[in-house]
Formats: structure tokens, sequence, C-alpha cells
């Protein structure tokens, strides 16, 4: 979900309560498609200590990046399913859907953003 502003039409994706651009406080929900492509990414071998203990470092890095949704927005995500070691193998402009990423259980649960390769 996103969130459009009455007044100026700016998207923005996560959703806010007012408008960056015109200072509006009328947003209106939009559902995103979840689909977009690469616009830039890297590959990240030292991360924070969650993503360590998720087993990512210097030998097993993992990637973030930049997706234009469909729509028009801009999301930061990790991008998974892709060779963070081969960085040379992703390609900005790859087709990409969301994945919605599930770690701990219980109230510890919590759910990240990311993207995937088509």
């Amino acid at each position: 979900m996103g969130s459009r502003c009455k007044q100026c039409a700016a998207l923005f994706v996560p959703p806010r309560p007012i408008c960056i651009k015109c200072h509006e406080s009328e947003m209106e929900w939009v559902e995103m498609t979840g689909k977009g492509t690469l616009a830039a990414f890297t590959a990240i071998s030292i991360g924070p200590a969650f993503m360590a203990e998720e087993g990512y470092n210097r030998k097993n890095p993992y990637c973030v990046g930049v997706v234009e949704l469909e729509e028009g927005a801009r999301v930061d995500a990790r991008i998974e399913r892709v060779d963070a070691t081969q960085p040379e193998t992703i390609k900005v402009g790859m087709p990409m859907i969301v994945k919605f990423l599930h770690r701990g259980e219980g109230v510890d649960k919590k759910t990240y953003l990311a993207f995937e390769p088509v």
C-alpha cells in the first residue's frame, strides 16, 4: 500500500500522513501491484547485527536496492534470489516482484519488504 496526495497527486511508498512536496494532509490509500524494475542496487558485506545473525558476512553478502514500482514511486528494499557475490550478474532494469520476508515468531515476529526477479 502507498498513499497519494489529493492536492498534487504525489505518490509515497511507504505511506505518509502528510505530502512532503506540497505539505497537504489530505492523503488517500493506493494499492500497489507489487511489480517494478530495479533502479539501483548495492551488495553489502558488513551489515547490521540482525543481518549477521541471518548468516550474512564478507563471504556471504546480501543485496539491497531501489525498485521503481509500476505506479512510479520508488522504494528501498532487500533484493532476494540474486547472487550478491557476483554483482555483475545483477542488472539495473531487471523486472522485480514484491516478496514479504517473515522473521521470528509470536510477539517477536517481524515482516520485511523485499523484492525478487520475476
